[in-house]
């Protein structure tokens, strides 16, 4: 598998993760793979893109600062080439979307 497809899951991975918070055994049941071509949970992890954090009791999953930065810097680019709204992504985790002015 290339590094593209690799690349665009872990995109995937992270729009999923920024939409709402994720026990760590969702994000697992979802995302672990023993295919070793797709190490799309790993990679994010080992990059810093997402963390484990606990909340009230239970391990949760997180993007971070640094996935939301590539999330954005990749939708902003996918925007400019597309035509397509601009998304932007807040810190705390919410999405807001604007049509370039016409």
């Amino acid at each position: 598998m290339s590094n593209t497809v690799v690349e665009a899951l872990i995109l995937d991975l992270l729009e999923w993760v920024a939409t709402g918070e994720r026990s760590y055994e969702e994000v697992m049941d979802a995302w672990r793979t023993s295919c070793p071509r797709l190490p799309v949970w790993e990679d994010a992890n080992d990059r810093g893109l997402v963390m484990k954090e606990e909340v009230n009791g239970r391990c949760v999953v997180k993007i971070t600062s640094s996935g939301l930065t590539l999330l954005e810097q990749r939708k902003l680019l996918r925007g400019v080439k597309h035509g397509a709204a601009t998304v932007t992504a807040a810190l705390e985790g919410h999405w807001t979307s604007a049509r370039p002015e016409e």
